[in-house]
């Protein structure tokens, strides 16, 4: 039987967009150099290292590769008024805000050590986050034909409470998914989130009524990824 793929942990706080897409850059390529040189010299095979970064982000918005700038409602002079900033992405996916209270994770993983279906990573990736929700009493659910993570997605009043965007290049992936736990919404008020204006957003605070250790959501989710994943946590 072949070991898990080891997967390192690295929870760094408050970072900004910046910072986190230049060492997520970083990795993503010491990764797929590794990888090529695994493939070259036989003789010579160093372990593949995955990373999963978890962090927070001050108040951006990004726009994925493919999405639509008309999402954002408001200009370069209210988005200084409101401290946020704005930035384009080489992730999927279309619109979406990052702010403090928000738990983003990025997962920097060799999927040819797991499993080459980009399908299925994004399902797993669904499924740590309902599974981690299910913790907390909340039930939530995927969207047909929408990535992310959704509650009452069939009811009368739908709402988004994480969302995702990856990229992958030689099956190695990064960027990740946006758990909202205690954001402040009203920053969603000026942008149409993910391109979806049918749905609302809400978060684990609005839900529960009361805000949650954001350590203790980390924790949950690692345990979830774990077991889905197959992987051990480093």
């Amino acid at each position: 039987m072949s070991p898990k793929p080891k997967v390192h942990v690295r929870q760094l706080g408050l970072v900004t967009y910046e910072a986190a897409t230049a060492l997520q850059q970083d990795l993503f390529q010491q990764t797929i150099d590794q990888k090529i040189h695994n493939r070259r010299n036989p003789e010579d095979q160093t372990p593949t290292k995955h990373h999963l970064l978890f962090l927070e982000h001050p108040p951006v918005y990004t726009l994925g590769k493919s999405g639509d700038k008309n999402n954002l409602l408001v200009n370069n002079t209210t988005l200084q008024e409101k401290g946020a900033s704005f930035f384009k992405t080489n992730r999927g996916g279309d619109i979406t805000f990052h702010g403090p209270g928000q738990l983003v994770g990025y997962p920097i993983l060799d999927l040819d050590c797991f499993f080459t279906d980009i399908h299925k990573y994004l399902r797993f990736l669904e499924e740590c986050i309902i599974a981690t929700l299910a913790d907390y009493d909340i039930e939530a659910s995927r969207s047909k034909g929408e990535t992310g993570v959704w509650i009452d997605v069939d009811g009368a009043n739908p709402r988004k409470i994480c969302a995702m965007g990856i990229r992958t290049s030689r099956w190695v992936t990064m960027h990740g998914f946006a758990l909202n736990v205690n954001t402040d919404l009203s920053f969603f008020d000026y942008i149409i989130p993910c391109g979806i204006a049918d749905k609302s957003i809400t978060s684990m605070e609005k839900e529960l009524g009361a805000a949650v250790a954001m350590q203790e959501v980390i924790k949950k989710f690692k345990e979830h990824f774990s077991r889905i994943f197959e992987a051990d946590m480093a």
